[in-house]
């Protein structure tokens, strides 16, 4: 499955560089602490309560969050390096909650580093910052940033990264990366909802069932948030300011990425179709629906869901190679294989 962590990322890190990583009790966050910790680098980390598994690796828990500015100061007091990796992510809710924590708790995280002295700052974005409701076939950081959306996820994170572009200077260097569709083992979000819904029989193909998309294993983006690291290290680092795709470099027909999947646990697959023009009709149904009851949690259908199971969304990942010298180590085919097995031995240990 490539090479060793150890070797592939020695030297990445000053030797007295300690590390403050946000979001930390998230997939992506708990990954690049766990890598870390491993490496044995001191990291500290926010969350609102205790992580028993990280602390066993010898993190030290900040208990807080994004909107708690003195937390944030004791996190970054004394690192070299913050990786902001919180937020809110999610299809459904108040436009203010998304802004409030993506928007507002990011512009607290600057503020913290600015204080603290910290001078490496790396910002988990994403890559619905360059949302416009069709098809984003193999485009590259040249897009626009999104500013309305069917939801208040694209714009709110789209607005966070702009702060962190607009923070990096000679004091503070930023970098923000737009991980897509991460997945692997330790995923509790993408996959397992996959199977969930299909289990219980309301997954539908939406459109023409070809659309291609860009997939993201967990392993390769926290590769990328180290390799960030390291290039804002270097004097002069041309990724200082800017933001990066990052994808496994191998899109995949959406839906027959996710019969492949069933197919390998025995389950079945996908059959059943829904235009997307029917479906995005239902999901703004849905959600007058939900907003005039309101019924809670999320409606099964939104306009953006609707969009984004029909269309296009993989990106030139041109750049993070050349200025990070990212190349993804762990392909599709080796990631689905090994996701598999594991999901089968969980069903039947």
């Amino acid at each position: 499955m490539g090479r060793d962590c150890s070797v592939l990322f020695a030297g990445t890190y000053l030797v007295n560089d300690p590390v403050f990583i946000t979001g930390a009790s998230g997939f992506i966050g708990g990954q690049i602490a766990e890598r870390l910790l491993v490496d044995g680098r001191r990291v500290r980390v926010l969350a609102r309560r205790p992580l028993p598994d990280l602390e066993k690796l010898g993190a030290e828990v900040v208990v807080g969050d994004i909107e708690s500015p003195g937390a944030l100061f004791r996190g970054c007091d004394g690192a070299g390096t913050v990786f902001h990796v919180a937020g809110r992510v999610g299809v459904w809710g108040p436009a203010e909650d998304f802004y409030r924590i993506n928007v507002d708790g990011t512009r607290n995280v600057i503020a913290a580093c600015q204080t603290a002295g910290v001078r490496r700052l790396i910002y988990t974005s994403s890559p619905s910052v360059v949302y416009q409701g069709g098809d984003l076939a193999g485009i590259d950081e040249s897009a626009p940033l999104c500013i309305d959306a069917p939801c208040a996820y694209p714009p709110s994170k789209a607005a966070a990264e702009q702060l962190v572009r607009e923070a990096h200077g000679e004091d503070l260097a930023t970098v923000s990366l737009r991980p897509h569709l991460v997945w692997g083992l330790g995923d509790k979000n993408l996959v397992p909802r996959l199977l969930t819904l299909a289990a219980a029989g309301r997954l539908k193909i939406v459109g023409s069932g070809q659309n291609k998309v860009d997939m993201t294993h967990i392993t390769n983006v926290v590769d990328a948030h180290l390799l960030a690291a390291r290039a804002l290290q270097q004097p002069g680092s041309r990724a200082g300011g800017k933001a990066y795709f990052i994808t496994n470099g191998e899109p995949v027909v959406l839906w027959d990425w996710v019969n492949q999947l069933l197919r390998g646990l025995g389950r079945p697959e996908i059959t059943k179709r829904v235009s997307l023009q029917s479906a995005y009709r239902i999901g703004g149904f849905m959600e007058w629906l939900w907003r005039v009851l309101p019924l809670g949690s999320q409606p099964p259908m939104t306009r953006f869901v609707a969009k984004e199971l029909a269309t296009d969304h993989w990106f030139n990942i041109a750049a993070a190679r050349r200025d990070l010298g990212y190349t993804p180590r762990i392909t599709m085919a080796a990631g689905t294989a090994e996701l598999i097995e594991h999901l089968k031995r969980e069903t039947n240990p």
